[in-house]
């Protein structure tokens, strides 16, 4: 869709720049090398975008993101900056100004208007890169799903990135990470690593996610704490001398550590909601929410057959209402009914009581995760043919996927 652009630089060679990329791509633009000009024409204009320099004379480029922010006449009017300020510090303090997104000079012509759309369209992709569960599979029967185990990202533009769990596919996020900062340019990383339970499929990786060894980049790792144990002792246990050559000490990026409980928290505008899930020990499931999206994470959970002692209605309520009309329920569906009756209270959930809770919570999509690793590719396909046909029995409306390593959704 065409859009009205403003665009706010000092530099001629710039706005030149700018102005040919998005009229190329049938936006109407405008500038001002003055900030002060910018102000007043911005005011009776009322572009859809303003792109905005930092470093401008007269008003830099947060003052003027703030006081069209502050005015209730633009409040439909975006404010990208556009600056060779590459600092997070900048980035964090042009999010409080109220800017809508961040890009950093020199950027990629080819790339600017997919990244601003991105910006602009606020969307989320959801990124597979681990579905198994308990260890990691490789050979034939694992070449169509991956054989990697617990790791899924939230990646929103202008927002940190979110990683759920790091079991061995967050190894390939991070080649991912590195790809992607290397084309686009950037030179800084800052996610929020949410950790289901520390059991080894959802942590055994964590040493190998080699953005953590960049000086610059900022990670936050989240989960519960068991007892007295802390989640940073949690994950700093397993890199021990005795069972790993490095420690966390020797991270190059800042590394930091939040003990969670069923709490709500928001990270830069998105709202992540957290609940105990039937596993043992401690373990967490998670809601994203923003801009009326969502995404739950829901592994590893115990959905035990009603006529088990263990069966509780008022548990399966209480998280039908967690994940109720969630765009894509991502959930344990470790068994088949059949393989389940063998292994009740191992703490994972079968088909048809994932479909029951699916129908339940009247979530959009289901997608099933967590694997067994005995279950080849077609044993997976076998079991979401089932899921679908419990859902079908059930009458409902509710989608389902079984998604494979690297596949990605835009919610």
């Amino acid at each position: 869709m065409s859009k009205r652009y403003f665009i706010v630089d000092d530099d001629p060679d710039i706005v030149a720049l700018v102005q040919d990329i998005l009229e190329e791509a049938g936006h109407t633009v405008m500038s001002s090398q003055s900030s002060v000009e910018a102000l007043k024409r911005i005011a009776s204009e009322k572009p859809d975008v303003v792109l905005a320099d930092i470093m401008l004379p007269e008003m830099d480029g947060f003052q003027l993101c703030k006081r069209i922010k502050d005015n209730p006449t633009l409040q439909d009017v975006r404010v990208v900056m556009l600056s060779a300020k590459a600092y997070e510090y900048d980035r964090a303090y042009a999010r409080k100004m109220g800017a809508d997104g961040y890009i950093s000079k020199p950027f990629l012509p080819d790339a600017l208007v997919a990244q601003l759309d991105g910006i602009l369209s606020g969307a989320m992709t959801l990124t597979y890169w681990g579905v198994r569960g308990t260890l990691p599979v490789s050979g034939q029967g694992s070449l169509r799903y991956g054989g990697n185990t617990s790791c899924v990202s939230i990646e929103v533009p202008n927002k940190p990135l979110i990683i759920f769990d790091a079991g061995s596919g967050i190894k390939y996020l991070g080649d991912h990470i590195f790809a992607t900062a290397k084309g686009a340019g950037k030179k800084r990383v800052s996610a929020k690593l949410f950790i289901s339970h520390p059991h080894w499929d959802h942590i055994n990786a964590f040493p190998f996610f080699g953005p953590m060894y960049v000086p610059g980049n900022e990670f936050e790792v989240l989960g519960a704490r068991h007892g007295d144990t802390t989640m940073r002792e949690l994950i700093s246990a397993q890199m021990d001398g005795i069972y790993f050559p490095i420690t966390i000490r020797e991270f190059g990026s800042r590394v930091y550590f939040r003990d969670l409980g069923e709490e709500t928290i928001e990270i830069d505008g998105i709202t992540v909601r957290t609940m105990l899930l039937n596993h043992p020990g401690n373990c967490l499931g998670y809601r994203v929410e923003l801009g009326g999206k969502s995404v739950c994470y829901i592994t590893d959970n115990e959905l035990f057959l009603p006529d088990h002692p263990a069966y509780s209605a008022a548990y399966e309520d209480r998280l039908a209402d967690f994940c109720r009309g969630t765009d894509v329920l991502i959930t344990d569906t470790t068994y088949t009914d059949a393989e389940y009756a063998t292994k009740i209270e191992w703490g994972h959930s079968c088909v048809s009581q994932v479909a029951a809770l699916a129908h339940k919570a009247e979530v959009k999509k289901l997608h099933l995760f967590h694997h067994d690793p005995d279950q080849d590719d077609d044993a997976i396909d076998a079991k979401l043919v089932a899921v679908r046909a419990a859902l079908n029995a059930l009458g409902s409306q509710v989608e389902c996927e079984a998604p494979a390593e690297r596949d990605q959704v835009k919610l």
